[in-house]
Parts: structure tokens; sequence; C-alpha cells
């Protein structure tokens, strides 16, 4: 198992296509933190415009944690996009290469094959989730220090330093569960189709139009949302409430782990009884 799992690792590091997310994320991350930095103190004062009329604010609150909290919001419609582009490659791409009957020819069972290709899988988008929380909260420390971490939404939060850090690295775990279901999701339409641009387009076509039923005021549609796993990916930033809801927070843990094992069983079902003609 180790070895296959292993092999696996090894043949999606070898592929370019693998490090197309990683490469989108070191050129934005930097590209946004380093203009936020040279663009000085204008966009702190457009964000502060309102609340600086209820409130005496002292000094800077732009710091790294709230630039890495800012990041995420803006990113995180596009980070599912990337994860795809790595998860729908595993099986999609084996049939895109005519390797289908050659990896069958191990002494392993499909099930274990296909257990290690998920595996894989879960890695990847951890992996792209990890780097992208090191760069955006490492060069944001570097370029902009720390501090007390501010949130403007509905509710103005001010979370003490020592508790943003934390707050922060366990909201980059979260958004890697959410990340997990999508990429499930993407496996599972690898198993469907014999190139790389069906899962993306299908994985992508789904949370779209989720996100646009669940953002239309219709009464029909407010009944369907909390069956879609969508309405639970943005259960990371629930970590920059006070208090944390932590009931929500576990809820949407469930249900998204739910439609990840869901997704993997109809691979799964899909998988085995595949005739392999290539």
């Amino acid at each position: 198992m180790k070895t296959i799992l292993g092999n696996e690792i090894l043949k999606t590091s070898l592929k370019w296509r693998s490090y197309i997310s990683f490469i989108a994320i070191a050129a934005v991350v930097p590209l946004v933190e380093i203009a936020m930095k040279l663009e000085g103190g204008g966009w702190e004062r457009s964000m502060t415009r309102g609340f600086s009329q209820d409130f005496l604010v002292l000094g800077s609150v732009v710091n790294g944690y709230l630039v890495t909290q800012l990041i995420m919001n803006a990113l995180w419609i596009h980070v599912p996009f990337l994860v795809t582009l790595g998860a729908g490659d595993q099986l999609a791409g084996e049939a895109t290469a005519g390797t289908f009957r050659l990896l069958l020819t191990r002494p392993a069972s499909r099930s274990r094959i296909l257990i290690t290709k998920y595996a894989t899988t879960l890695l990847y988008a951890l992996a792209l989730v990890v780097f992208m929380a090191v760069l955006t909260v490492g060069l944001g420390v570097l370029l902009f220090g720390t501090g007390d971490l501010l949130i403007l939404g509905r509710e103005v939060v001010l979370i003490p330093e020592d508790e943003a850090f934390w707050r922060i690295v366990v909201a980059f775990a979260l958004a890697t569960w959410g990340m997990w279901t999508v990429a499930s999701l993407a496996f599972l339409f690898s198993s469907l189709v014999e190139n790389g641009i069906g899962p993306l387009v299908g994985t992508m076509a789904v949370i779209i139009v989720f996100l646009v039923i669940s953002n239309v005021p219709v009464d029909f549609f407010a009944a369907v949302k909390p069956y879609l796993f969508t309405t639970y990916l943005d259960l990371w930033q629930k970590m920059f409430v006070d208090p944390i809801p932590w009931d929500e927070i576990l809820h949407s843990v469930y249900v998204l782990g739910a439609f990840s094992v869901g997704f993997y069983i109809v691979t799964w079902y899909i998988f085995v009884r595949k005739d392999i003609l290539s």
C-alpha cells in the first residue's frame, strides 16, 4: 500500500500540470501583498472610513494577520478551481495517457489503487492550502508585522494578537477540509471522463450553480440551500467571529465529511465496474 501511494505521489509530482496551481498562488499572493505595501495607507483609509466615524483609531490596523484574512476572503472562490486542476487529473489523466490497463496489471486490487489515488488527491489539496497559508502569513508578517486582528463586516470584531495566529491556523485547516470535499467531487468526475478538462469544467459548473442557487432570494432555493455542500465551504470564516460558533463549525465539518465520503463511494462503484479499454 505504501509503495503504491509513493508511486502515485511521485507520478503526480512529475506532471508539470500539478504545479500550475502552486505557480498561480506564488504569483498572486506576493503581487497583492506587495501592492498593498506600496499603496501605503490609501486602501486602509478606504476600508476604515465608515468605522472611523464611530471609533477613534490610533495607529494602523493593518498587519500580516489582517492581510491574510483579506486575501482568504478574496481567493476562497478561486482556490477550488486550483484544487480541481490537480484532483481532476488523477483518473482522467490515466485514460488520456492510455495507461489504465498497465496500471491494472499490478497485483493490487482496483479498490486499493483507487484509495491510493484518492489519498494522493487529498494530499495535493492539503499541500496547496498549506503552501498558500505559509506564503500568505509569512509574507504578510514580513511586510506588515503582527498585531490585533480587526474584522470589519456586519459586526466589528477585534481579535487580540495572541488569538489571531491560532485562529488563522484553524481557519486554514477548516479551509482544507472544505477543499477536500471539492477535490472529492473532482475525483468523482475524473472517473467519468477520459480527459483532464472534464472534471475541471464539471466541478466548477456544479459549484457555480450551487452558489447561484444559494444566493437567489427565492423561498424554494432557501429550502434547498442546507442540502448543498457549497453552503458549508465558508466554515473557515466562522473562526473570525466572536465568540466562535463551534456548534456551527462542527455541523459544517460533519456535512462536508459526509459529502466527501458519498462522492468517494460513488467513485468507487463506478471505478470497480468500469470497462477499461485503454
